[in-house]
């Protein structure tokens, strides 16, 4: 096509030419110059490294000494302490490079993928799951703390508390009182939470070994491994009556009383067929 319009440009001119036959201008003088030499490689500087010294950099680089220092700290700390230059330390990090060696070097503790927690029950008092939520408190800034279990094959709520803080020793009376009141045998339950700072105490992990209850947690960072929780909350939180927020302590536990006994005893349950816990 080029060719065709520079034959066509003697003719009737290059810019008629080309518009003609849609060949952009500058594509057809491009053509006419003529083409550069090819790019010859980059001679060896005189001052250039041997291949004795590069493999010595290297060899200094991965020593014991250095192994876990970048670049920079060996060369800084090689001229200050030993007074000795062996190269910049530009010229350090194209020696890694060529060995692919710049990056950490360092042996790094790799962490198992997370399992994703299977919860199944066949029964009534076989898995429980407990979370924290706020209910918010007269004026911003004030809340209060709801804890609540439930059991994850009747949907049924065992046990809730309502307290003005967030503590590790309010879930553990809550837990044991609970498990004494379902009469909860040794083995027999398994306690499923998210990662929150009351659900990992290291006394909540102690009471768990002594009730002997399993635990179990969600992954990190993948709060939809505690659904039946999450659920709850949320069927709670989107009641008609639920208020934007609860003038006092005394009127949000009333307004929990009458919650619970409407989820457990006359809640129809999309995940029960249509039938109360």
């Amino acid at each position: 096509m080029i060719r065709d319009a520079e034959e066509l440009g003697q003719r009737i001119g290059i810019a008629a030419a080309c518009d003609s036959l849609g060949v952009p201008r500058s594509s057809l003088y491009r053509r006419r110059q003529p083409r550069p030499p090819a790019a010859r490689s980059r001679p060896t500087p005189a001052r250039a490294l041997s291949a004795q010294e590069r493999a010595a950099v290297r060899e200094t680089l991965n020593s014991e000494r250095f192994r876990d220092s970048a670049p920079r700290q060996v060369y800084a700390e090689l001229l200050d302490d030993d007074k000795v230059y062996l190269c910049h330390w530009s010229t350090m990090y194209r020696i890694l490079n060529e060995h692919q060696e710049v990056r950490e070097r360092r042996d790094q503790l790799q962490h198992p993928a997370a399992v994703k927690p299977v919860l199944l029950a066949t029964a009534a008092n076989q898995v429980w799951s407990w979370d924290i939520t706020q209910l918010p408190g007269p004026t911003k800034g004030v809340a209060y703390y709801l804890y609540v279990i439930i059991d994850i094959f009747s949907r049924y709520v065992p046990g809730w508390l309502l307290a003005e803080r967030e503590a590790a020793s309010l879930a553990e009376t809550l837990i044991s009182e609970t498990c004494t009141k379902q009469g909860i045998l040794p083995a027999q339950l398994t306690l499923h939470a998210d990662r929150g700072g009351p659900m990992r105490a290291k006394t909540m992990a102690q009471l768990l070994a002594d009730l002997e209850v399993s635990k179990s947690h969600s992954r990190p960072y993948t709060p939809d491994d505690n659904p039946y929780s999450e659920a709850h909350f949320k069927t709670m939180k989107y009641r008609p009556d639920f208020p934007g927020r609860f003038a006092s302590k005394q009127l949000a536990l009333a307004w929990s009383r009458s919650f619970f006994e409407w989820y457990n005893h006359h809640h129809r349950h999309t995940g029960l067929a249509l039938m109360t816990p």
